[in-house]
């Protein structure tokens, strides 16, 4: 295992210890921290009282940041040429098509990183599970990206709309921004995201849903947010 950087060390001298803190108190101390050389990202890390293994349990949402992500989007929108497409290119779409789309995706691209479609679409789209389901790129109702208005769904993932998932171990990632946003940002978008997680709660679950909550940025430590005042 690679030891630990100056300024990882630095950085986790300034966290000093695994006491949990408040949101708002975790932001300040995150933003004190030594910084990377690149644009780090912002995460929230959960420990969920959730089995995984039982589909009732299942945790995954989106949540619009109301301050952004802070990540640029590349989109793809699945429709037939007409005003759909028309309206998905003025409002940012990166590609905007039907077969020829469906055609690339299934020889293997996959640069990028929002998939929209139109309901009528989806037929064609489901075609291309196997390659989209895995990254996480599947267009879905309950993600908001499976819409006759597309072009309210290309401004949603411009505008901060992130998805979060629970994986197998229980944990759950979101981001939040990034590390150069201002402390009140990272605390109002972090407070959007629990807020989100929170709705997601499944009703079979008993007992402690949010075990614990950590933030941190890309290459720094985690800073441990209270669960009792989320």
């Amino acid at each position: 295992m690679a030891k630990p950087g100056k300024r990882y060390k630095q950085a986790l001298e300034k966290v000093n210890g695994d006491e949990p803190r408040a949101l708002a108190d975790a932001v300040v101390l995150l933003a004190a921290q030594p910084k990377a050389k690149f644009r780090e990202s912002v995460d929230l890390s959960f420990c969920l009282g959730v089995d995984p293994r039982h589909s009732d349990q299942m945790v995954r949402g989106t949540v619009d940041l109301p301050h952004g992500s802070g990540k640029t989007q590349k989109i793809v929108v699945f429709c037939q040429d007409g005003p759909a497409a028309d309206a998905a290119r003025e409002a940012g779409a990166d590609e905007v098509g039907l077969d020829d789309l469906i055609k690339r995706v299934s020889g293997g691209w996959t640069d990028f990183d929002v998939a929209i479609a139109t309901p009528e679409a989806m037929a064609e789209v489901r075609k291309l599970g196997r390659i989209l389901g895995p990254r996480n790129l599947m267009p879905t109702p309950k993600n908001g990206r499976v819409t006759d208005d597309v072009a309210a769904a290309v401004g949603a993932a411009q505008g901060g709309r992130v998805e979060f998932k629970v994986d197998k171990t229980s944990n759950l990632h979101v981001l939040v921004g990034k590390a150069d946003f201002p402390a009140e940002h990272l605390e109002g978008n972090a407070k959007a995201a629990i807020d989100a997680v929170q709705k997601a709660r499944p009703s079979s679950v008993k007992g402690a849903y949010i075990k614990s909550c950590t933030i941190s940025t890309t290459m720094g430590p985690g800073v441990r947010v209270n669960v009792k005042e989320i």
